[in-house]
């Protein structure tokens, strides 16, 4: 039976002063989360403050157990990012 998880992480942006300078930070972790780990994201809150973000990771897996490793490596990616501290996160299972 398919898994289907959707991982979303409030983030701090400290460093960030500017629209330009949160997009380059945001879209750099999109990017990467989508290269390393084949899973769609995208930026779903705080678009309009300078020196927050809200990031959402979605995918679908064949295997329950498999699901969950790969959610663990995913949030260890976010967690371990530079230049984004996170404030929240939330898993949602279907």
């Amino acid at each position: 039976m398919a898994s289907v998880l959707v991982m979303t992480w409030e983030l701090s942006l400290p460093g960030c002063r500017s629209l330009k300078e949160k997009r380059t930070v945001v879209r750099s972790l999109k990017d990467r989360l989508r290269h390393k780990f084949k899973v769609s994201v995208a930026e779903t809150d705080f678009q309009d403050k300078t020196d927050r973000a809200e990031v959402t990771v979605a995918f679908v897996t064949s295997d329950g157990r498999l699901a969950q490793s790969i959610a663990d490596k995913i949030d260890r990616f976010v967690v371990d990012t530079g230049g984004a501290i996170v404030l929240s996160s939330r898993t949602e299972r279907a």
